[in-house]
């Protein structure tokens, strides 16, 4: 029979070595899905009788709900509710879940104070999209509208220091004054958004007496398990799915619009959707908080650095505590006799920051390599050797050993691709016609971690095998780089390999996040297979139809981790061309070499690394979310306003690794997603240096800031 003979196949897969798959190119297993438009996103999974619910948002920043004008609305053409605080269903209000509490925002309607601008009021719900927008829109809420502030700088009062968020070793002050050679500077960051290609939008619906949540997330067991908290529901009553999502960066956890959505679905006994819009996903769903950093270095004349202190502040909302954690990038980056790094914050009327692609690492990069490009012109040294003076043998801090630590090979194979020896390390000696030309280097790292996950395979009755896992995939290929995994784990080919993920039923695994995401999913996969492959060989004639499923939980794998200083690392090269007469910089090459552990996939590996990179362009040039004072809401919250790097921004940009696995992982991996943006932003300004001879250390580096330094440079 054929079926016998494709089961005998599937058992006796361990004794026929197949190719490796891990390491070599593949496209993503759903791209043809999502080209043809197959693939459905999560506003486009069609219901019936689905209701389209809008929110409505606060227009003060600071007060109290007075009145809300529903009678009206409610007479509209096809609105069938509006909910408020008046109304609403309550939810629990002390929720912990695997990420620790949920931003307050989703404890959305439960009083009517009003504690940022686009704070959530109300959720009109009609049967067309467009008549819940006309309702909404028309909705007449009145306020107690009471004073608000929102203003940051580094020497405003109220700023204090959350708990572990400093570190000491030696005397900063002392080796500092014993220094040579001092730079003592300080650097701003605007805050920041994550402006994904997908908005964030969500369906909710009750059926067969479970809540079915269809979402764009991160993660869809933990969105599970916080609704299932918040509604106090049984975990087992909650289902999420996210199959396909259209970019996250930190943004998709849990928000208003998901709990509103229950709440709807729960009172219409039908599905209800809500999507947000560009203007409310900038006040809803979280950004990355603007910084000011003072970075202080003190060195020896041959750059040895005695002295390493970082001071970062942040802002966070007066409804939770939030740290742009800035200040830790250097901790393990640079060995000296004197560390000290702090992480400071000031609650102001604004709403709550949250993680962005890199948090901490990304503006603490700027701040931190840009005062070594600082030093290393005082000192007359190259950028590169004055990194590699003060390569650390053990983490700086902790003492512990590295797992693997090629940062110096970063930056030995890129200057060689990038030319870098021919540079004249003078700056303001290179034109191009009106263009100055500059080159800047600069060094990126990222925590390399895992999390506990569980993930099931199944040795089917046609010879294939199905790997089950709630990982998701934003975007990163995350799906691909599981099936390869897997085929390799099992010793069979790819095409036998069918990864379902994004379903909260399979159980629990870490998010999307943190460059975590296949570092961990993998590890679980890996035993799971490892696991069915011992039990394969003792069956013996069919498959049964159900199957046969190995599943295991990585919890003891993971807690049995030698102690180490775990990271992926970087070197970041990039050529700008600044015109001083109008300001304007572009950035005509980028470079960046990788030690990043073993690569699954170098297709969608060198696509992370370029988005990343691309980003900071975007950051260094662009970027910049601003608020009103009067108002407390943004300015121009929407991509005319808030700009991004475009096409026309994105030169030759230049993405490659050098072999660095992981002994301790199973697979080698370190993660790829978020180093990519680490340190673009300071080379790209260390470049505008090397054009100009003037600093830049405000970002973006608009054209007004450029005009500005150069007329105080002829001054």
């Amino acid at each position: 029979m054929t079926t016998a003979t494709t089961a005998t196949t599937a058992t006796t897969a361990s004794t026929a070595a197949q190719p490796h798959a891990v390491g070599v190119a593949h496209t993503r297993i759903e791209a043809r899905d999502k080209v043809t438009g197959a693939a459905r996103y999560a506003g486009e999974i069609p219901f019936t009788e689905l209701a389209h619910g809008w929110l409505v948002l606060s227009t003060v920043a600071r007060g109290s709900v007075r009145s809300i004008g529903e009678d009206a609305v409610r007479a509209l053409p096809g609105v069938l509710s509006v909910l408020h605080h008046g109304n609403a269903p309550r939810v629990k209000d002390d929720v912990i879940g695997a990420l620790g509490r949920p931003d307050p925002i989703v404890e959305v309607f439960q009083h009517d104070r009003v504690p940022h601008a686009g704070w959530p009021v109300a959720l009109v719900v009609a049967e067309t999209s467009e008549q819940a927008r006309e309702a909404a829109e028309a909705l007449v809420v009145e306020y107690d509208e009471e004073p608000h502030d929102i203003a940051f700088h580094a020497d405003r009062p109220g700023i204090y220091t959350p708990q572990d968020m400093e570190a000491t070793k030696g005397d900063l002050d002392t080796q500092l004054a014993a220094s040579d050679v001092v730079v003592d500077a300080a650097y701003t960051t605007p805050e920041q958004h994550h402006t994904a290609m997908e908005p964030h939008a969500v369906t909710a619906r009750w059926h067969d007496g479970r809540l079915q949540v269809f979402d764009s997330n991160q993660g869809s067991k933990w969105i599970a398990d916080d609704l299932a908290g918040l509604f106090s529901l049984d975990p087992a009553a909650v289902h999420v799915r996210s199959e396909h999502v259209g970019g996250a960066f930190g943004s998709k956890g849990l928000r208003a619009h998901h709990v509103a959505a229950v709440m709807a679905a729960t009172e219409l006994h039908r599905p209800v959707r809500v999507v947000l819009t560009r203007r409310q996903v900038f006040a809803t769903t979280g950004y990355r908080s603007p910084t000011v950093q003072r970075v202080r270095l003190g060195a020896d004349p041959d750059g040895r650095l005695r002295a390493f202190g970082h001071e970062n502040l942040n802002l966070t909302s007066n409804l939770r505590e939030f740290v742009e954690g800035s200040a830790a990038f250097g901790r393990t980056m640079y060995d000296a006799d004197a560390h000290h790094t702090v992480n400071r914050v000031v609650p102001v009327d604004v709403a709550t920051p949250t993680w962005m692609r890199a948090p901490g690492e990304a503006p603490g990069s700027f701040a931190v390599e840009s005062a070594l490009d600082e030093l290393a012109e005082r000192l007359g040294m190259d950028p590169i050797a004055l990194r590699a003076r003060n390569e650390p043998t053990v983490g700086p801090m902790s003492g512990l050993p590295f797992s693997s630590r090629r940062l110096i090979g970063c930056f030995e194979d890129g200057a060689s691709r990038f030319g870098w020896a021919d540079r004249d390390p003078r700056p303001r000696m290179r034109r191009d016609g009106r263009w100055l030309l500059g080159t800047g280097t600069a060094a990126s790292t990222f925590p390399a971690g895992a999390v506990p996950s569980t993930a099931s395979v199944t040795a089917e009755p046609d010879g294939t095998f199905t790997v089950r896992i709630t990982a998701a995939d934003v975007g990163t290929g995350a799906r691909t780089a599981l099936t390869l995994i897997a085929a390799d784990a099992l010793d069979v080919t790819p095409e036998r390999v069918r990864v379902r993920i994004a379903d909260s039923d399979f159980g629990p695994a870490w998010v999307a996040g943190g460059s975590m995401g296949t570092r961990s999913w993998g590890w679980a996969v890996i035993a799971a297979a490892r696991d069915l492959r011992e039990r394969l060989p003792l069956t013996s004639g069919e498959i049964p139809d159900g199957g046969i499923t190995a599943r295991t939980d990585t919890a003891e794998l993971i807690a049995a981790l030698a102690k180490k200083e775990r990271y992926a690392y970087g070197a970041q090269f990039a050529e700008v061309a600044v015109d001083v007469a109008t300001g304007e910089v572009r950035v005509r090459r980028m470079l960046g070499v990788f030690a990043a552990g073993r690569i699954i996939n170098p297709l969608t590996a060198r696509s992370q690394f370029v988005g990343g990179m691309t980003w900071g362009i975007s950051m260094a040039l662009h970027e910049e979310a601003v608020r009103d004072e009067a108002s407390g809401g943004h300015v121009g919250a929407d991509l005319a306003g808030y700009h991004v790097a475009a096409h026309a921004d994105v030169p030759d940009i230049q993405a490659e690794w050098i072999d660095d696995p992981d002994p301790d992982d199973p697979v080698g991996i370190k993660g790829v997603g978020e180093i990519g943006i680490v340190g673009t932003a300071a080379a790209i300004a260390n470049a505008v240096w090397h054009a100009t001879g003037v600093r830049q250390r405000d970002l973006p580096i608009r054209p007004d800031r450029v005009l500005l330094a150069e007329a105080r440079r002829d001054a």
